[in-house]
C-alpha cells in the first residue's frame, strides 16, 4: 500500500547521512486506505468507545471486552495478521493509524495494544503454522483476548532474571510450568498468555499458554495510578501441562522473542502517544476558548497560547520521528509477503535494524505525552484537577508510558548502546565519520550554520569523546550514556521535524505551520543538545582539555534566535481556529 518509494537505510545511520526530504516517510504520504482506515477507527471509537467511557473508567471490564470484541468485527484487532488466517493483511504503517486511533482512551487502548501487538505479534512472527492455524484466527476475531506475561516481582527490567520455571515431564509430552507473572495487561480476562519461564531453571523459552487448562489462575485486579479501566493483574501457575507443541520459538531463545517484540512495542508506543496528545490538546483548546477571566476567554492569553503551542510542537516532533521509523522499516520489507516461510525473520530483523531509533520514540513519545497532559491540567486550572475533566484521568494515565516497554531509563541505556555495539561490528561507520569531524574541527566554518547538522555533529563529538576516555567500558557510565541519548534523539526529532517541513512545503506549497513549529522545537533541542553535552564533556575531559572540547561545542551549539514569542502566538491561532491539533 505504500504510496512513496522510501530508499533504504541502516539503523543509526541518520547521525553521519545528510536525507533529503522525499526520503523519508511522514503522514502526509497516508494512502487512501491508510486513512480510510483512519476515518474507520475515528467512527468505532465514537460509536463504540466514548458512550462507554465512564463504565470503563469505573472497571467494568466486561464492558471493555465486549467493545474490543466489536472492533474486530471491523478488522481492527487483525490489521497485519495475513488473511488466511481471517485477518485484514494490511501494512505496518496502517497498524501505527489503528493504534493513534484508539488511542484517546489510555484505559482502552491498553485493552487494546494489549492484545493486537504483544499479545497477537509473538505468535505471528514466531509460532508454527500449526500454532497459527489454531489460534490465529480466534485472536484475529478476538474470540480469544491475549497477553503478554514477561515481567515478575523479582524481573523487571531484568527479564532474563525471571524464575518462573518450565520441566519437562518424564513422558516428554509436557512440559510443567510453574511460578507467578506480575503486571499483565488482559491479564483478568484473557484466554491465550505469551508466558516466559526457564526451561530447567536455565533456558528462558516461551510458552503459549491456555487460560482454560488447569493450574492457569488469575489474581485480583491491581489498584492502579492510572488506565484504571484496564485489566491488569498477577497470573499464576501451579503446575499447568502445557503441550510440548505449545512452546513458542526455540527452547533457550525466548530473549529473541521477547527483546523484539519490545522494539515493535516501542515504536507503537509512538503513535499511541500522539493519539493522547492530540485528543488532549483539542480539549485543552475548547476549554481555552470556553473560559473566560478577566472579561476575556482565557484563549486570547500569551501564556495559555504558550502551552497550546507548545504541546501541538511536541506533538508534531513526535509524530514526525515515529512515522520516518515506519517507512525506514517498511522500506526493508520490500517484495514483504506472509507467504513466505521466512516472513516473521524478515519481519524482525527490518524491526531490529532500527532497534535505537525505536528507542528513541519510545522516549520521546512518552515524555511528550507526559508534557501536554500536564499543561491540559494547567490550562484547565482547578477542574483539572477534578475527576469529571477528562484531562485528569489523562493525566494520571500518562505516567505509565515512561514504564511500558521497557523503562526511558532503560531505553536510554540501551539506545546509545545498540549504536555502539553496531560500530563495533562494522554496521556504522561512526569511527570514521568521528575522524572526518576531528579534520573539520580544526578548519574555520564557512557559509551559514545549519542547525540540524550541527546538532548531529555534537551527538558524533560526544560519542568520540566519551568512547576515548572510557573505551569498550563506557556502557557502566549510565549517566554519560543516558546524556549522548539525550542528544542523539533530539537531534534526530529535529531532522524528522525539519525534513517533513520541507516536504510539504515541496509537495503542497503551504507549509508555514510546520515550518514555524520546526524553528520552534530546533531551538529549544538545540538548548537541551548543548546542556547534555556539557554533562559528557564535563565527564569526560578536565582542564585545558575540557576547555577546548567546550569551545568545540560553543560553535556548533550557536544558532541565530528567532521570535518564538510571535512564531508560538501565530501557532497557537490556527490551533484556535481549527479547534485541534493541526500541522
Amino acid at each position: 500500500m505504500a504510496a512513496v518509494a522510501i530508499p533504504k537505510t541502516k539503523g543509526g545511520a541518520f547521525l553521519i547521512e545528510r536525507r533529503a526530504p522525499e526520503t523519508i516517510f511522514t503522514p502526509e504520504d497516508f494512502t487512501a486506505e491508510h486513512r480510510a482506515i483512519a476515518k474507520t477507527t475515528e467512527e468505532f471509537f465514537n460509536k463504540e468507545v466514548a458512550p462507554h467511557l465512564d463504565e470503563i473508567q469505573h472497571q467494568q471490564h466486561a464492558v471493555a471486552a465486549r467493545i474490543l470484541k466489536k472492533s474486530a468485527e471491523l478488522g481492527l484487532t487483525a490489521v497485519v495478521i495475513p488473511e488466511k488466517f481471517g485477518g485484514m493483511e494490511m501494512d505496518l504503517t496502517s497498524m501505527m493509524v489503528v493504534a493513534e486511533g484508539v488511542a484517546r482512551d489510555g484505559s482502552y487502548s491498553a485493552w487494546h495494544g494489549g492484545h493486537t501487538g504483544i499479545g497477537t505479534l509473538p505468535l505471528l512472527l514466531f509460532g508454527t503454522e500449526e500454532q497459527k492455524q489454531k489460534y490465529l484466527p480466534k485472536l484475529a476475531s478476538a474470540e480469544m483476548i491475549a497477553a503478554y506475561c514477561l515481567s515478575e516481582p523479582q524481573a523487571g527490567s531484568d527479564a532474563l532474571a525471571a524464575r518462573t520455571r518450565a520441566d519437562l515431564s518424564a513422558d516428554g509430552k509436557h512440559y510443567i510450568l510453574n511460578g507467578q507473572k506480575m503486571w499483565i495487561t488482559n491479564g483478568g480476562f484473557a484466554d491465550l498468555y505469551t508466558v516466559f519461564a526457564k526451561v530447567g531453571g536455565e533456558h528462558f523459552t516461551a510458552f503459549l499458554v491456555e487460560r482454560a487448562w488447569p493450574g492457569v489462575s488469575p489474581g485480583k485486579e491491581e489498584q492502579k495510578m492510572g488506565i484504571k479501566g484496564s485489566s491488569t493483574t498477577a497470573v499464576y501457575f501451579d503446575n499447568v501441562q502445557v503441550p510440548v507443541e505449545n512452546v513458542l520459538g526455540e527452547i533457550g531463545r525466548g530473549h529473541v522473542i521477547a527483546f523484539n517484540i519490545l522494539n515493535l512495542g516501542r515504536l507503537k508506543l509512538g503513535p499511541f502517544a500522539q493519539g493522547g496528545c492530540k485528543n488532549v490538546l483539542a480539549i485543552s483548546i475548547r476549554y481555552a476558548k470556553q473560559r473566560k477571566a478577566f472579561g476575556n476567554s482565557i484563549a486570547e492569553f500569551g501564556l495559555i497560547q504558550h502551552k497550546l503551542a507548545e504541546m501541538a510542537i511536541r506533538t508534531y516532533a513526535s509524530e514526525s520521528m515515529s512515522y520516518r521509523v515506519v517507512g525506514d522499516i517498511e522500506a526493508q520489507l520490500e517484495k514483504f509477503s506472509w507467504d513466505h516461510p521466512a516472513a516473521g525473520k524478515q519481519m524482525l530483523k527490518a524491526v531490529e535494524e532500527f532497534a535505537a531509533e525505536c528507542s528513541f520514540v519510545k522516549v520521546f513519545a512518552s515524555e511528550a505525552l507526559d508534557y501536554v497532559v500536564d499543561e491540559g491540567v494547567q490550562i484547565h486550572g482547578g477542574y483539572g484537577f477534578h475527576q469529571d475533566y477528562a484531562v485528569e484521568h489523562a493525566y494520571r494515565d500518562s505516567r505509565i508510558n515512561r514504564i511500558f516497554e521497557g523503562t526511558n531509563e532503560i531505553n536510554r541505556l540501551l539506545a546509545t548502546g545498540m549504536m555502539l555495539k553496531r560500530a563495533q561490528k562494522g554496521l556504522l561507520p561512526l569511527v570514521e565519520a568521528a575522524a572526518k569531524l576531528q579534520a573539520e574541527i580544526l578548519n574555520p566554518p564557512t557559509g551559514p550554520a545549519d542547525i540540524v547538522a550541527n546538532a548531529k555533529q555534537i551527538g558524533l563529538f560526544a560519542l568520540a569523546v566519551a568512547y576515548q576516555k572510557f573505551g569498550v567500558s563506557i556502557e557502566a557510565q549510565q549517566e554519560v550514556i543516558a546524556n549522548i541519548t539525550d542528544i542523539l534523539m533530539n537531534a534526530y526529532a529535529m531532522e524528522s521535524a525539519a525534513l517533513r517541513a520541507h516536504k510539504i512545503a515541496r509537495g503542497r506549497g503551504n507549509a508555514e505551520n510546520a515550518g514555524e513549529m520546526t524553528q520552534v522545537f530546533c531551538r529549544e533541542a538545540m538548548d537541551t543538545i548543548e546542556s547534555a553535552a556539557r554533562v559528557v564533556l564535563a565527564a569526560c575531559s578536565d582542564g585545558d582539555a575540557l576547555r577546548a572540547n567546550l569551545a568545540v561545542l560553543k560553535r556548533f551549539a550557536k544558532y541565530e534566535p528567532v521570535d518564538v514569542i510571535g512564531l508560538r502566538r501565530r501557532i497557537a491561532e490556527r490551533l484556535l481556529r481549527a479547534e485541534r491539533y493541526v500541522v
